[in-house]
């Protein structure tokens, strides 16, 4: 899943408005982008197989460190405690350590049976990506009902904050949207530059939405 991480970020606003949306975001992505940097170091690996599912050419073949059930719970935890502790609050530690921990349970949606419940374990996923049309459906629905909740609890403090808001949403959605309609990555290397480059955009994007839009009051 893809824009259905973002509608959890965009959604999880309502939740807790202190959280900056760049730290949700964080949150919500954060096994994507655990999973690069474990594929740059050897400790997982994923290959190009066109027509592995009809959405993504990509076959998982190992990702127990970034994507088991298990490790999802673990980097929860380390991130809620470290929102605790900057945030004084309890309340904003749950809510980022649910948001990363929301990675797996939507990926289990859509991901063939190649998610691991702990290294080693037995695998699951329920294949939505079998079908492009209820790909569509399902993340485009979630994506719009998140964007209509941070809309309701955020206001632009400028015109920045309303068109960077805009062109995040519809960038990201249409990278997804692509997706099963462009040709494979020619290689693992270009699908590890890829990845790195959500790390390096995405976050960093949201923090300057985050530097011109308020939470109403």
């Amino acid at each position: 899943m893809f824009v259905g991480h973002l509608a959890v970020a965009l959604s999880a606003k309502k939740l807790e408005p202190r959280l900056p949306l760049s730290a949700l975001v964080a949150a919500a992505f954060g096994l994507d982008l655990l999973w690069p940097l474990f594929l740059l170091v050897g400790l997982e690996t994923v290959r190009i197989d066109p027509g592995n599912t009809a959405f993504t050419p990509l076959d998982f073949a190992s990702y127990p460190w970034s994507h088991s059930l298990l490790m999802s719970i673990v980097w929860g935890a380390i991130a809620g405690h470290v929102a605790r502790v900057m945030f004084k609050s309890t309340r904003v530690g749950l809510v980022i350590a649910a948001a990363v921990v929301s990675h797996w349970v939507l990926d289990y949606v859509v991901h063939r049976p190649d998610l691991p419940l702990w290294p080693g374990g037995p695998r699951v996923g329920l294949g939505l990506w079998d079908s492009i049309g209820g790909t569509i459906e399902v993340e485009g629905l979630m994506l719009a009902a998140g964007v209509a909740i941070y809309l309701h609890v955020t206001r632009a403090r400028d015109a920045v904050g309303k068109w960077a808001f805009w062109a995040f949403v519809v960038t990201l959605g249409a990278t997804w949207l692509s997706g099963p309609f462009t040709p494979p990555p020619p290689s693992v290397a270009a699908v590890i530059a890829m990845a790195l480059a959500l790390i390096a955009i995405v976050p960093a994007w949201a923090v300057w939405i985050d530097r011109h839009r308020m939470t109403k009051a």
